[in-house]
């Protein structure tokens, strides 16, 4: 019988065959670099709910204190520098697409407003920019009203409101949709990375011819699963540090009030969840090919019904009462309570359990077909 100090011996050192195979695949290496950086990145800043230096034109026909006002307001990130143009340029501009939004101030526009008259103001947007024309609709107005509501209060007492609404933005302040995308993208990689490269690394292996050599070396399939779970997952964990670190708020400026430790804490917990499912994968399917499109039917519905993408209370009762057999939703949950609310251990403690004990049950079915695969290829 081999003693314990033998299988930590042969765990650790399959382990660091692990990332020697891994440094020799400039694949997969690139695809972690990519998806902690450049696609956390991007993620921040092509999402349709958040407008992002959107081309923006004014037509000043009142040349006032007020349309100044308006025009110096419309300033990054939401929108580039307004472009002044005449009215006879308007049309133009729009139709060879320099502008998708332009604002036209009618003349004696602040004589009206101080005369306590309703004038109008004509916003014409280039709506075949789906993913800008609706929400920047709604900050122009936004931006509009506020300029105008100031500036008259300057010459005559606003009517008291009944009721005094005071908004108290914990996180978020700026209501940045980016910020929220970003760490959002980190989640989600960490879902993707930890499925694909365990299940990679045992396809890698049974391609290569590599495994065979495994099969007679003295040591058993549950030290083969160990040192890919512990060897990807501190990749993975790394990988996603960094990225907290140096693209969400050194690049991106995204103030993560929570802890980042009891983040890493969770992610590494999950990830004993997410290499057991990425290895059970690479038991099922027969070559890398396959489990690409495998990884397709599982890794969406996990990312999209888990929380991260949709709020869960908007699901059907099913589908939410079927997610939350899903390590994923548990990891969602406590990480946005960590880094969205700073909350602590004694809030997040559920989500810690039930994440060990779905990953510890997934840990188990891998093994055991794994321990079915192996004997299988030993007959």
């Amino acid at each position: 019988m081999a003693r314990p100090g033998n299988h930590l011996h042969n765990t650790w050192h399959l382990g660091i065959k692990e990332f020697r195979s891994l440094l020799g695949d400039p694949t997969m290496l690139f695809l972690i670099v990519f998806m902690f950086s450049v696609a956390v990145y991007s993620d921040a800043h092509s999402k349709p709910e958040s407008l992002y230096r959107a081309a923006i034109a004014v037509v000043d026909e009142d040349r006032s204190q007020l349309s100044t006002r308006i025009i110096d307001a419309l300033q990054p990130p939401q929108f580039i520098p307004p472009a002044l143009v005449d009215l006879a340029d308007m049309d133009k501009g729009m139709d060879a697409g320099l502008y998708t939004f332009v604002l036209d101030i009618p003349p004696n526009f602040q004589r009206d407003v101080l005369a306590g008259r309703s004038p109008t103001i004509q916003l014409n947007v280039d709506a075949t920019r789906q993913s800008q024309a609706q929400t920047g609709t709604g900050y122009i107005q936004s931006i509009v009203n506020d300029e105008i509501r100031a500036f008259a209060l300057h010459y005559r007492a606003a009517a008291p409101a009944p009721v005094n609404l005071v908004p108290r933005t914990l996180f978020n302040p700026n209501l940045n949709q980016s910020w929220f995308a970003a760490i959002t993208a980190i989640i989600n990689n960490v879902t993707q990375l930890g499925i694909l490269l365990t299940g990679a690394a045992l396809i890698r292996e049974r391609e290569h011819g590599t495994i065979e050599h495994l099969l007679v070396m003295p040591v058993t399939p549950l030290e083969i699963m160990l040192s890919k779970v512990w060897s990807m997952g501190v990749v993975v964990l790394i990988a996603s540090s960094l990225s907290l670190q140096v693209v969400v708020k050194g690049m991106l400026g995204v103030t993560v009030v929570g802890s980042a430790m009891l983040f890493a804490a969770g992610t590494l917990l999950y990830l004993f969840a997410a290499t057991s499912i990425g290895i059970y994968m690479g038991t099922l399917a027969r070559n890398m090919p396959q489990f690409g499109l495998m990884s397709i039917l599982v890794m969406l519905p996990l990312e999209i019904l888990s929380g991260a993408l949709t709020p869960r209370e908007s699901m059907p009762a099913a589908v939410s009462w079927l997610m939350s057999f899903a390590p994923t939703t548990h990891y969602v949950s406590l990480a946005q309570a960590v880094l969205f609310r700073d909350a602590g251990i004694g809030v997040v403690w559920p989500q810690f359990l039930m994440v060990a004990a779905i990953g510890a049950a997934f840990f188990a079915l891998a093994h055991y077909r794994l321990r079915r695969t192996i004997g299988a290829m030993q007959a």
